[in-house]
């Protein structure tokens, strides 16, 4: 590689980080106090919320990761999982999001308290918290992924080791940390705008220039792939099997239909319904049909989006097919990261580059927010300092932001170590880990939106700890994780905790999209059976309880909330 080439590419990438830290810099100017840090005012016009969203759900992992299910699985049967997303949008709409906006809430988990109580709020707000760093840490062990693929580019030859990939998510992570502590959600909204026209720009691009080195452009694709099932809907249904093994067989497998319409579902309601880093980007909308609109819209784009980067994936198993490289990475996940160094042309490289980056800052930015806006609403102004003024409160939300992004650094650098010690692919990992608590949070919403006299404030803790459990065991979860008998004697070696050892062998091994179902089953069923107390009936006087909430296709949930026994 020429020094010019060298220059132009470093170039391109500095220019981006300084405009990205600049304007969100400027758009953060004015943040006084915790609800202009919070939710910008609502001010927000509804297609930057729609950018944002969309920012905040393609993150790293979407834009290496996809890639890679692509290039693993050579089909599309990942996409439809976005047939999920889109139903649990309208439920989302019309009914999460006007008690929101009624509320005025900050931390949507403030609505918890006026329903059931602050156990109910702590314990869903604490799983939010500590789901949160666990899921966007994983998503940032992609910053070191696309720092290490450099590193090789530059220096062949030389050792890769797990602080290479250290060195690339701590850099990822300060610079974005730096403008959403300064700006507050203002600064993560306008820097998404930025970064989702970016991260489109350069999948469209990938796709051309990868069909442009392969000879005979699409007719080759199509040869090359003859045989292999690329088609987009998939039953997961095995007739040539018994009974029980195929119904197995589809339950352990993550993508099919019928993962698509209840596992993914579920999965999205929990996500940008009863999450605080989704539903805070709604909430910074003028009103609560803009935020609605931006909601849906958002969900019909995911589809060409997905699909674009699973395609991405699939040309590049071909290109390498035709076109061996012996430095080709064997990790599924440095594949994307390795075409986009080795064959883009210069200054495109460099933008692309960029725009990887860019992903991973969108949704660390707005996950950051969100954290701190949970916490200092959640925990800081209740209990540790109940007297804070709007000052003191916005300072304890940037100090908190940057706690955040520590802990972050920690939980990205464990995900590359297991992610090196197993070659698995970064979706399910990702993803799963989000599933193993949401489901009890989005349980115990449903749970206050959709009755009016069932859940008790203690019990709901019991309830949400249980449904935890039940993902955990029902779902034979098995977490790459690092040997506490090693660690003991300061030593790191890669572990598997499974716990799912008390289920019998012929028990499936529940694919991550049924997760939060399970979950919030398992969470509805147990609160459901306990009544709230006179103390908490209280607060309901404020709560809407009636079908003004709802539009008239969906009115028939609300038959839900009369059931008193």
């Amino acid at each position: 590689m020429s020094q010019s080439a060298l220059l132009i590419d470093g170039l391109v990438i500095l220019a981006y980080f300084v405009a990205i830290v600049g304007i969100g810099l400027y758009a953060g100017r004015g943040n006084s106090t915790l609800q202009e840090f919070a939710l910008g005012g609502h001010k927000m016009p509804w297609w930057a919320v729609l950018a944002s969203i969309i920012a905040a759900e393609t993150s790293a992992a979407t834009f290496l990761g996809t890639p890679a299910e692509g290039y693993k699985t050579l089909g599309f049967a990942y996409a439809q999982l976005a047939i999920g997303t889109i139903l649990a949008r309208v439920v989302i709409a019309y009914l999460f999001i006007a008690p929101y906006f009624r509320f005025k809430v900050q931390s949507i988990y403030e609505y918890l308290t006026v329903r059931f109580g602050s156990r109910t709020k702590n314990m869903a707000s604490g799983i939010f918290l500590l789901g949160r760093v666990l899921g966007i840490g994983v998503r940032l062990y992609l910053g070191g992924v696309i720092l290490v693929v450099i590193w090789r580019y530059l220096f062949p030859g030389s050792q890769i080791t797990i602080w290479t990939y250290f060195w690339g998510i701590v850099f990822v992570t300060v610079v974005t940390t730096l403008y959403t502590a300064v700006g507050g959600i203002k600064a993560v909204v306008w820097t998404d705008v930025i970064q989702a026209c970016l991260m489109c720009g350069a999948v469209v691009f990938a796709i051309f220039a990868i069909l442009r080195d392969i000879p005979g452009g699409l007719s080759k694709v199509d040869s090359m792939l003859n045989g292999n099932n690329v088609a987009m809907f998939q039953t997961g249904w095995d007739a040539t099997r018994p009974f029980g093994e195929a119904i197995r067989a589809m339950l352990e497998n993550p993508y099919t239909i019928l993962a698509a319409i209840l596992g993914s579902t579920f999965l999205t309601m929990a996500t940008h319904g009863t999450d605080q880093d989704m539903v805070q980007r709604m909430l910074t909308a003028e009103n609560i049909s803009k935020s609605r609109f931006s909601l849906i819209v958002s969900g019909f784009a995911d589809i060409p989006i997905v699909l674009a980067f699973l395609s991405v994936g699939i040309l590049l198993w071909v290109h390498y097919q035709i076109s061996p490289d012996p430095s080709l990475p064997a990790a599924h996940n440095e594949i994307f990261a390795h075409y986009i160094v080795h064959e883009m042309p210069v200054g495109i490289r460099g933008l692309i580059i960029a725009g990887v980056f860019a992903t991973m800052m969108g949704s660390t930015s707005a996950a950051l927010n969100a954290l701190a806006t949970s916490f200092i609403r959640d925990f800081y102004q209740p209990y540790i300092n109940k007297t804070s003024t709007d000052t003191q409160s916005v300072r304890a939300a940037r100090i908190a932001t940057a706690v955040f992004g520590g802990l972050m650094i920690v939980v990205a650098t464990a995900a590359a170590y297991a992610v090196l010690s197993t070659n698995i692919t970064i979706i399910p990992l990702a993803l799963g880990v989000l599933g193993y608590g949401y489901g009890s949070i989005l349980g115990v919403f449903l749970l206050g939106v959709l009755t009016k006299s069932r859940g008790n404030d203690l019990c709901n803790v019991f309830a949400m700890l249980t449904g935890v459990g039940a993902v955990l065991i029902l779902g034979k979860v098995k977490i790459p994780a690092i040997s506490i008998a090693a660690l003991l004697h300061l030593q790191l070696h890669p572990a598997e905790w499974n716990f799912g050892l008390i289920m019998p062998e012929w028990w499936p091994a529940i694919s991550w999209p049924y997760f939060v179902f399970i979950g919030c089953a398992t969470t509805f069923l147990l609160g459901v059976l306990f009544t709230t107390q006179p103390t908490q009936k209280a607060n309901e006087r404020d709560l809407p309880h009636t079908t003004e909430c709802f539009p008239p296709d969906l009115k028939g949930l609300f038959f839900l909330s009369q059931w008193n026994p």
